[in-house]
């Protein structure tokens, strides 16, 4: 077999094979240009046709809008000390996923913000689908930068403002307490929170991945910080009244006790308090029938404070004046309609101004029973009962009087000794400083130098007699001498013990004891009220439970309030004995009258 003769390529196989490489070339240099235009493609369909999507997108994971806290106005009272703060606190906040991410730093998380470290990973777990949660609110902003000094991943801090209250629990049921958002939840701080909250501005800020603020984008809407307010009260007299309620409550094992001090030309409240009280710092301690402010919502039959309203009606009418005519009020017992009403004492025949002296149940009856049921009623109400004083206050109680044109004579005479109706500790102060104010009557105000409604609603000479007749009851011989008794200064005012309403009629052994004043009786500044409910220990009687009280705080009052004396040794214990009004004093003052039942055979 021969050889094959070995052969060199021809020109045609080179040639051919030189247009697979330019083809290959020409492939990959198109390949190039499509993904070329596809990226430019691409380019343009993100930064022109879906710009505003995915600019929204990414500003969804790094743009938030976060609120700018304001601080609340501030409370001050009527010497501009203030009475309700705002201080800066920070709340901590985090990122549940970013949190457990770094699940070795969560004991030292734990114990900065004082909770469990299994209580905390349990929280984030069942909170890990959202982006924020609060781990602490409202912590100071020492402790809060200890808790960021940690450096978790996810946690951060957010100012806010909390409230606080100098005062504590001497001013807190008239201020209330806010929430934990800063908003009013009970008194003036309820009343007054659209004044007081002011707006939370908003900002745009960019976040990074560990939620710290890098930028600030945009200011959203401007803050609008809350308005001060100036109230009518005055520390130092909240104080004093505040401490002398709280002793006699404590001294006499009462349940419970309210003051209110007005003035009498403005009718602006400077000082209201209550015992039991509890601290607006503290609210997690505090029970809830504290928190209440019952000079406001709580109502109490009025017992022989009411008299000296029966007695204007009675010099309304024109059948009567402070010395005549007398009622006879024989033996201390009067016989109506099967109903006993009492006096302590057989005091015989007494003028209108002795009924008020003694307390005279009989003659407090005799005189409302000459009297026409609409005058009465009417009277009643002019001097706002069963109506509320419209203080702005939230809850205030209306307190109950009947309608007129319902009244019995029996009814009627036991409504004049103060059974049948029921007024809050506020009313009955607004009443007396009606009469302290020659018969003007002022809306009740808790806000200094407010211009509030007043209208006449009694003769300015009846509302004077009135006064001096209620003076009569605190000189010797009355019923409140000398335990309401003022050094230099003359009292107008009016004793009251009532047996308390119980299940099936009255209490035999639970009273209300109360007094009513006016200071200084020649020229009225302040009337007060001062109820004491269920005293147990030693006396029971409002002259000798409550008069004492209304003394000394009273006493305190008009000197803090430059009230210049307008009895100088006029009378003093141990002095002078002979009465006013033609009222002869005996020399060992007599107790009060403690006020009838309305109910036969439910008093002792």
């Amino acid at each position: 077999m021969k050889p094959r003769p070995r052969t060199t390529p021809s020109p045609t196989r080179r040639r051919t094979s030189a247009p697979s490489a330019r083809r290959r070339m020409l492939l990959v240099v198109g390949v190039l240009s499509l993904a070329s235009l596809g990226l430019v493609a691409r380019a343009f369909d993100l930064q022109v046709v879906r710009k505003e999507f995915y600019q929204n997108q990414g500003d969804a994971r790094f743009l938030r809008e976060v609120p700018i806290a304001v601080s609340r106005g501030t409370i001050f009272d009527r010497n501009g000390e203030p009475l309700a703060v705002s201080t800066p606190v920070v709340s901590i906040w985090a990122n549940p996923s970013e949190v457990l991410n770094s699940e070795d730093k969560l004991p030292a998380l734990a114990k900065a913000i004082g909770m469990d470290a299994d209580a905390l990973k349990q929280y984030l777990m069942q909170r890990s689908e959202r982006e924020f949660v609060y781990l602490k609110r409202q912590m100071s902003p020492d402790a809060a930068q200890v808790v960021l000094d940690l450096g978790v991943p996810g946690v951060n801090g957010q100012r806010e403002f909390r409230r606080f209250y100098p005062s504590g629990p001497v001013t807190s049921h008239v201020l209330g307490f806010t929430n934990i958002d800063d908003h009013g939840q009970e008194g003036l701080e309820l009343a007054f929170d659209d004044w007081l909250a002011g707006k939370p501005g908003a900002k745009r800020v960019i976040r990074d991945r560990m939620g710290h603020v890098v930028e600030d984008v945009e200011l959203v809407r401007a803050p609008q910080p809350g308005r001060d307010i100036t109230l009518s009260i005055d520390r130092r007299i909240q104080f004093l009244a505040y401490n002398e309620l709280k002793n006699t409550i404590e001294q006499s094992d009462a349940d419970s006790g309210s003051m209110v001090i007005l003035d009498v030309h403005t009718g602006e409240v400077l000082a209201m308090v209550n015992w039991p009280t509890y601290n607006p710092n503290a609210l997690r301690g505090s029970n809830p029938s504290s928190r209440r402010n019952r000079a406001m919502t709580d109502v109490v039959e009025p017992g022989s404070t009411i008299k000296p309203f029966v007695m204007a009606a009675a010099l309304s009418s024109g059948k009567y004046t402070p010395t005549g005519p007398l009622i006879d009020t024989g033996n201390g017992h009067f016989y109506y309609i099967s109903h006993d009403i009492r006096d302590t004492h057989a005091y015989g025949m007494l003028s209108p101004t002795g009924i008020l002296a003694k307390s005279s149940n009989i003659g407090a009856a005799k005189v409302a029973m000459t009297l026409d049921t609409g005058l009465m009623y009417d009277t009643y109400r002019a001097f706002g009962f069963g109506n509320s004083t419209n203080s702005g206050f939230p809850g205030e109680a209306s307190g109950y009087l009947k309608p007129g044109k319902s009244w019995g004579m029996l009814e009627k005479a036991i409504l004049a000794y103060g059974y049948g109706l029921n007024v809050t500790p506020l009313q009955l102060a607004n009443g007396y400083a009606t009469i302290a104010d020659s018969g003007v009557m002022h809306l009740p105000t808790f806000v200094k130098g407010s211009d509030n409604e007043a209208k006449q609603i009694v003769d300015p000479k009846i509302a004077n007699e009135l006064v001096q007749m209620m003076e009569s009851v605190t000189q010797p011989g009355g019923t409140a001498a000398p335990w309401a008794w003022i050094a230099n200064y003359g009292v107008a005012g009016k004793t009251g013990t009532a047996h308390k309403a119980s299940a099936g009629g009255y209490s035999k052994n639970n009273y209300s004891a109360a007094f009513a004043g006016i200071v200084p009786a020649s020229n009225p500044r302040m009337a007060a009220v001062v109820v004491i409910d269920n005293p147990k220990k030693g006396s029971y009687y409002g002259a000798l439970v409550s008069g004492p009280v209304f003394a000394k705080v009273m006493d305190g009052a008009l000197r803090l309030m430059d009230v210049p004396p307008d009895n100088i040794g006029r009378w003093y214990v141990g002095g002078p004995l002979q009465g006013q009004n033609g009222l002869t004093s005996n020399k060992q003052p007599t107790v009060e009258q403690v006020d009838d039942a309305p109910i036969e055979g439910a008093t002792p």
